[in-house]
């Protein structure tokens, strides 16, 4: 029972991935999407993931927004930067989209207090979903004919379902009325609202940013949503099946959400969703998958910048104790 425990997040993990990928195999004729990817403009390819690198200095500047307005201002702006880069490499190879934020938010605990650490970086990927459930809605009405019904209703569903609750949970009502229920009481201090635990100590790191603060980091994701509607777009010129910014910002909100379900970096998942996504883009389901994994590989060939960036921290770490 022990290694079940202990590794059972990552058999889930691998296994939806490999289902995922199974599944997407299923559906796609491998000799078009060799032929595809064997004919991949690789200048559209490297044009996408520079902009994945450019994303990582703009959160880390989103970031510095909140640690700022939770009164962190002893924390360089190259570090930050840093640390976006040694995160996007544990997200890359560690079988989670969220295994770079709890990088970063170790990391940062060095010069700053924990429940501040974890409270910013909660923020920082908070906003960013933010700003794509409204882009999402914002794009909506000006979607193609023939967009599927059902992604209408899908992306509006999930868009204002993720808004209601990002604003409840940042207004800080609701936690706090239920926190004084005597139901918060009686739970246990590491999911209890109340008193002094975990959860208590993050939620109020996260109402010590301020609205200001919250308002300039959901201004930034503004800008980086942006660059990653960009890199998804550039990715379908890769392969000369391309779409409109205006299709991308429909679509890549849901691939984004898509990472919330615990897989090997978001594969596997986005390769089931990409045929349905990009049918009214008029895309064949061998080119949806095609582009899908052109963007893997622009996440990947980014999060190898991380490595040597984390063995210099490292090396620097250890020589200055």
């Amino acid at each position: 029972m022990k290694p079940l425990k202990k590794y059972g997040g990552a058999f889930l993990r691998v296994a939806i991935t490999v289902i995922g990928l199974g599944f997407a195999a299923q559906q796609i004729n491998f000799n078009q999407m060799v032929d595809l990817l064997s004919q991949a403009n690789w200048i559209w390819v490297f044009a996408g993931f520079m902009l994945v690198n450019l994303s990582m200095v703009v959160r880390a500047y989103r970031w510095q927004r909140l640690l700022v307005g939770a009164g962190a201002r002893q924390i360089r702006f190259i570090r930050l930067i840093e640390l976006y880069f040694v995160g996007n490499f544990f997200n890359a190879f560690l079988p989670s989209g969220f295994g770079g934020d709890v990088v970063r938010a170790v990391e940062v605990t060095r010069e700053i207090p924990a429940d501040v650490a974890t409270g910013t970086v909660f923020l920082d990927r908070l906003s960013g979903l933010i700003v794509l459930f409204v882009m999402g809605l914002i794009a909506l009405p000006f979607r193609p004919a023939g967009f599927p019904e059902f992604l209408t209703l899908s992306i509006t569903v999930v868009s204002v379902g993720g808004l209601v609750a990002s604003f409840l949970l940042l207004d800080g009502r609701l936690v706090s009325w239920f926190s004084r229920l005597p139901l918060s009481q009686k739970l246990p201090a590491l999911i209890s609202p109340a008193g002094d635990g975990p959860l208590a100590k993050f939620l109020a790191a996260v109402s010590s940013c301020g609205w200001p603060a919250i308002w300039q980091a959901i201004g930034v994701s503004a800008i980086f949503s942006l660059l990653l509607v960009g890199w998804w777009v550039m990715a379908t010129y890769a392969l000369n099946t391309p779409i409109s910014l205006a299709y991308g910002l429909l679509v890549v909100p849901i691939f984004a959400v898509a990472l919330l379900v615990p897989t090997f970096g978001g594969l596997g998942v986005r390769e089931v969703i990409a045929p349905i996504l990009f049918a009214g883009a008029g895309l064949s389901d061998s080119a949806a998958v095609s582009t899908s994994l052109i963007v893997f590989l622009m996440l990947r060939l980014s999060g190898l910048i991380g490595a040597p960036i984390y063995l210099i921290s490292i090396w620097r770490n250890q020589k200055n104790t």
